[in-house]
């Protein structure tokens, strides 16, 4: 089973958000999960993803592949997390 950590999209239109989520790569977009992991709401200014880093970091040690979205988020969110 090779695994994804993935954006999966919540809301209604016009005012989407989503949800970071490690799920099975021949799931749905929007379909079944494994675990979610955090959010991102692209509408809001300053602070707008919350990630669990200790949870996508063991997704990734159990070979978990983020796309490249959830990739830069994890990023961003690693570099907050430090300051």
């Amino acid at each position: 089973m090779a695994v994804a950590i993935r954006l999966r999209q919540e809301g209604s239109k016009g005012h989407l958000f989503y949800r970071v989520v490690a799920a099975d790569q021949r799931f749905k977009r929007d379909g079944r999960f494994l675990e979610i992991l955090g959010t991102y709401d692209p509408h809001m200014k300053g602070a707008n993803t919350n990630i669990d880093l200790d949870k996508v970091n063991s997704w990734i040690a159990k070979g978990a592949q983020p796309s490249e979205t959830v990739r830069s988020l994890i990023k961003r969110a690693g570099k907050a997390a430090a300051k």
